[in-house]
Order: C-alpha cells, then structure tokens, then sequence
C-alpha cells in the first residue's frame, strides 16, 4: 500500500534547532550544579546531547544547530568595593566563555552566531538578587558585602535580533519544516507567531522555566529533553 504524502511528510521532518546561549547555561547551572559549569567540553558535549535527543533518527532530519551568545568584554575594570584594577580578559568567565565557542564550533552541524554585549553601558551589580533584594531593603549592611559579591554586567545585543531573522530566513525560504527553539523569553513571540503562520511546526523548550502566557498561546508545543534526574527549584 503506497504511503499518504502526510506520512511521508512525517518521515521527512527537517528541523533547526535555536539555542538562547545565555539562557541555556542560566539553566544548565541550575539542574546540573555550578560545579558541573566551569568544564566548557562538557558543556558543549551536554548541549549537543540535549539538542539531539529533540530529533528522532527514524523521522527527523537535523538541519542546523544555531548557538546564539556574545564574545566576553576584554577591558580593564576597577571594583566598586576594592578599587583593585582588574582586567577582564584575564578573569575565568571570559576564558570560560571563550574556550566554549571554541568547543562549539568543532561540533557537527553547529553554527555559532555572535552579538555582542553593551560594553558603554557595563555597569557593577551585586551577583546574587536574592542578595541584592536584602541590601534594598534593608536586611542587609551595605557594609558587609565582600568583592566576590559583585560582578561586572553588560547587556546583550543584537542575541534576540539575530533569532528572530533566522527564524523568518527559515520560514520564508522553506528551509525546514520545524523549528525548535530553547528559550524562555516571550520577545520571541512574533517571530514564532510568523513561522506557524507559514506552516512551521514551531516547538519551544524552556527547560522547565515558567512562560508567559502570550508565548504558550503561539507555539505548537512545550516540551524539554532534560533529563528525568535533572531538577528545577
């Protein structure tokens, strides 16, 4: 009996796989523990498993892997608390940050897709909110914070930009029939909104984060390939 175009269409799935970098370590350090974030191998090892197990080998077809981040800042900083000089390229977030890249790009059917981040508007920031929150309201002296409790912040740019166009370039040029994207953030919601108008099945892993309801109404389906033993507060 000769197969129905819907099941060939089914055997013939070819998805793209778009992963919110900053979002996608937030997370990986709350399942899997700080302790198990600083090895740059292991994490790009983890995310290439994570993303595969969205494809089945009896149905699916992987197109591409896009990895969306920014280069680490590279400048000379002086601490808030301190007013020691530090230089940022030398700190263990960017030679962790910039060994991954390197990872990445040695993974098959990865593609490494830089923005960068707001370096004129950086600014020191105390590293935990919970922490944050206690000094706000008075909980906490000011006084007794230590120079571990900061951190040196600057916003991406042009991440978000950059999903949104390789999402409309894959629908438009009918490059995949799926688009997975891992993510938690409902900016996201045009672009999604444009592909499933386009007939693209467009599912969403948040890795057990909480959505937004406007993001829930606009995708096909939430589902995460975590694994069972990994859990979220």
């Amino acid at each position: 009996m000769k197969p129905s175009p819907w099941a060939f269409w089914i055997l013939t799935m070819k998805t793209a796989i778009l992963v919110d970098g900053d979002f996608y370590l937030r997370r990986h350090a709350i399942f899997f523990g700080h302790g198990n974030h600083d090895d740059p191998k292991k994490i790009a090892s983890d995310l290439m498993a994570h993303c595969m197990r969205h494809i089945d080998r009896n149905k699916d077809q992987l197109y591409r892997i896009f990895f969306y981040d920014c280069p680490p800042l590279s400048k000379k900083v002086h601490h808030p608390l301190t007013g020691k000089a530090i230089d940022l390229s030398k700190s263990d977030l960017y030679q962790f940050r910039s060994q991954l890249h390197k990872e990445l790009v040695k993974k098959p059917s990865m593609a490494l897709r830089l923005g960068y981040l707001d370096e004129k508007n950086a600014q020191w920031k105390i590293r935990d909110n919970k922490l944050n929150k206690k000094v706000i309201s008075g909980e906490i002296d000011p006084a007794t914070l230590q120079e571990n409790d900061f951190i040196y912040y600057a916003k991406q740019k042009g991440v978000d930009m950059k999903i949104g166009l390789d999402i409309a370039t894959l629908t438009h040029k009918k490059l995949v029939d799926r688009i997975v994207l891992i993510a938690g953030d409902s900016d996201f919601v045009p672009a999604s909104k444009l592909a499933r108008r386009e007939g693209i099945h467009f599912v969403l892993d948040a890795m057990n984060h909480p959505i937004r309801e406007d993001l829930q109404e606009h995708i096909d389906w939430l589902h995460t390939t975590l694994p069972k033993r990994a859990k979220t507060p």
